[in-house]
């Protein structure tokens, strides 16, 4: 006897952390819809930030880069939706597609992993600290001026076994990401968020569908989280007028302050010297254009020499 068509197929990148995301989210659609896990297929597709390990992402393209080739599958109708880590999605989406569903989020924070240092702090002078993001190389800098940032891609396991190795003493991940593949217990310390900005949209995960197609529309729909959705799109819409890219050291945080949910972004210079910040409300239907507010008055008053691509 045939088996009956999948309910749903998703589309994800092929690494641990991206896998456990796809799982949880068919989790939740499956108690959702009350249909059988395994009637909701998940298709891995290899991408071309996956595929180049070794270089930074900044020198091929940055953020589309972990997505283009789900986005392509998702166009050509292979699968039917995208499961996204958010902050690694450009701020521009394909055409005829749309982005408009955010699981509730995690721990915004970034982590201080280290096999021998318990924080930053105690790391000894010079020491090598292991990153390849640009915002997290200009934040640690911008508090220890002394340390030697080494390149450090890869997935959650890759980079602990480069720990391991004594490629770097020390190196930051997503608090969210380690959350979500049971590792928590990896984390020497949580950085403040209100002096490390996280990047734009991390800790949330986020679900792309045609535009066209209602049907997968209808069913992913329940699973938005408003508050998050509300930030997300603040970030996003933040970032896309700062044109960010993983060449742009950008922070982002949303906050509660009483009853008024606030952005604050920064941008830092590459090598941590120089710190810009702007901050303002998102009102609950406004959240796009408010976020787009603060990447203005965080352009405006960077300046046309500050804010540019810069080199990796």
């Amino acid at each position: 006897m045939q088996s009956p068509p999948p309910f749903l197929r998703i589309g994800t990148r092929g690494s641990p952390l991206a896998l456990a995301q796809a799982h949880q989210t068919r989790d939740r659609l499956s108690a959702l819809h009350g249909v059988e896990p395994d009637r909701i297929a998940i298709i891995p597709i290899s991408t071309g930030g996956d595929r180049l390990t070794d270089v930074p992402l900044s020198a091929f393209g940055g953020k589309g880069l972990f997505s283009r080739e789900i986005e392509a599958a998702l166009a050509e109708g292979i699968i039917d939706i995208g499961v996204h880590s958010s902050k690694d999605m450009a701020t521009t989406l394909p055409p005829g597609l749309v982005m408009p569903v955010f699981l509730e989020r995690e721990d915004v924070r970034d982590a201080f992993i280290s096999l021998g240092h318990a924080n930053l702090e105690s790391l000894p002078e010079g020491a090598l600290f292991g990153t390849s993001s640009i915002r997290r190389a200009a934040q640690i800098l911008r508090a220890r001026p002394d340390l030697a940032i080494v390149p450090f891609r890869g997935n959650v396991q890759t980079r602990l076994r480069k720990l391991g190795e004594g490629v770097a003493e020390a190196t930051l991940l997503a608090g969210a990401g380690l959350n979500r593949l049971d590792m928590a217990d990896r984390i020497r310390h949580w950085l403040d968020p209100e002096i490390f900005l996280p990047a734009p949209a991390q800790g949330a995960i986020g679900i792309e569908h045609r535009a066209d197609d209602h049907r997968t529309a209808d069913i992913v729909a329940p699973l938005n989280h408003p508050e998050t959705a509300r930030a997300v799109k603040a970030e996003r819409a933040m970032l896309q007028i700062l044109d960010g890219s993983c060449r742009t050291p950008i922070g982002a945080l949303t906050t509660w302050r009483g009853p008024q949910l606030m952005l604050v972004a920064e941008l830092v210079s590459p090598d941590g010297r120089i710190t810009i910040k702007a901050e303002g409300p998102l009102g609950e239907d406004t959240a796009q254009a408010d976020g787009a507010a603060v990447g203005r008055m965080l352009k405006d008053r960077a300046g046309p020499d500050f804010v540019k691509v810069f080199s990796p």
